[in-house]
């Protein structure tokens, strides 16, 4: 449960807004404490972390900086969270970036143990909905129109955890109303970056395999889309038994051939370069990575406008040919579902 928060209005300076700030903290009631808390910490529907970085050294990112300041002393909750709002303001360079009201709250993890780990959100708010208020008035109603903020989704949040300081401490992080500024919240205000951990790899690792199979392995060797569909599958299938990744296992379960091996590793070596990564060749598979990135391993067939194929399953039951009328694909099953 949070223990102080305090909220400052954020306007956007590049369409003449203003800063507005608070000078003391908000006292809630209990249900008015448990209602927010459900709402700000809803947010977080990803294992995917964060971590703060700079350009030079990490006390000049002033996000970080703040934080480490509060967690340091909580007396200075109240000075370091206008130091946070001042520098959000500043990071508006769009004028489509939304004003609104910047929440700072501080959470204290009640346990007494090494395990304890305090957290500071930060969250912001944007969009306005329109409700009504309705009231008795003598023998009938009254309805008023008003605007409001809906706490079904929080337009962006960050949760910083109190670990791992040294390397730029442990953050999630959501943007749901990017307003075309895709970088404000992440790197112009947090300047944040992924974390290097076992998410990361899985994700990224899938995500490689995918673009080699997709882009590079039609121009180097003679595959049809069954057969890229088959990689696909494999490799997806892959990540969901094993516990933990090994990339020569990988290549000899799934690429299978000496060539496209070598012809993949190739590919992971130029993918590391540009995209400056570096995806570990063993770690622990993170089961959450593999679920949300699966939704990209569709493996379609298009044919024409006439049919989608999508394949599931074993290849062996999927075969391709071309007679008199046309190329066709003949399917085999045991039964219709």
């Amino acid at each position: 449960m949070f223990t102080k928060i305090v909220v400052h209005r954020v306007g956007n300076k590049i369409n003449g807004e203003s800063l507005i700030l608070s000078q003391e903290e908000l006292q809630l009631d209990e249900g008015t404490v448990e209602m927010l808390e459900n709402y700000f910490l809803g947010s977080f529907k990803t294992e995917e972390t964060y971590q703060f970085y700079s350009d030079s050294y990490l006390v000049n990112n002033p996000v970080f900086s703040s934080v480490s300041e509060i967690f340091d002393d909580k007396a200075k909750f109240l000075w370091e969270a206008e130091n946070i709002a001042k520098h959000l303001f500043e990071a508006a360079e769009n004028p489509r970036v939304q004003g609104g009201e910047l929440f700072i709250v501080f959470f204290e993890d009640e346990r007494e143990s090494e395990e304890r780990v305090d957290k500071i959100g930060i969250f912001k708010t944007e969009k306005r909905e329109s409700f009504l208020k309705i009231f008795p008035k003598n023998e009938s109603f009254e309805i008023e129109k008003d605007q409001g903020i809906s706490l079904s989704k929080i337009d962006k949040a960050a949760l910083i955890y109190n670990n791992n300081k040294e390397s730029g401490y442990v953050l999630s992080v959501v943007d749901n109303n990017k307003n075309g500024d895709m970088y404000y919240w992440f790197e112009d205000f947090l300047k944040v970056k992924q974390r290097d951990d076992e998410y990361f790899h899985t994700q990224e690792a899938l995500m490689v395999y995918k673009d080699y199979i997709v882009k590079q392995l039609p121009q180097e060797f003679e595959v049809s889309k069954a057969d890229q569909a088959d990689f696909l599958n494999k490799s997806i299938n892959f990540f969901k038994e094993k516990e933990e990744f090994k990339l020569d296992e990988f290549a000899a379960e799934v690429l299978g051939d000496e060539y496209v091996i070598e012809s993949f590793n190739n590919f992971k070596t130029d993918y590391e370069q540009d995209m400056q990564i570096n995806i570990a060749e063993e770690f622990p598979i993170s089961e959450a990575a593999v679920k949300k990135t699966q939704r990209h391993f569709k493996s379609i067939i298009k044919l024409d406008k006439n049919f989608h194929i999508y394949i599931h399953g074993d290849r062996k039951m999927l075969e391709q040919g071309q007679d008199e009328k046309g190329k066709y694909y003949m399917l085999y099953f045991d039964k219709e579902v």
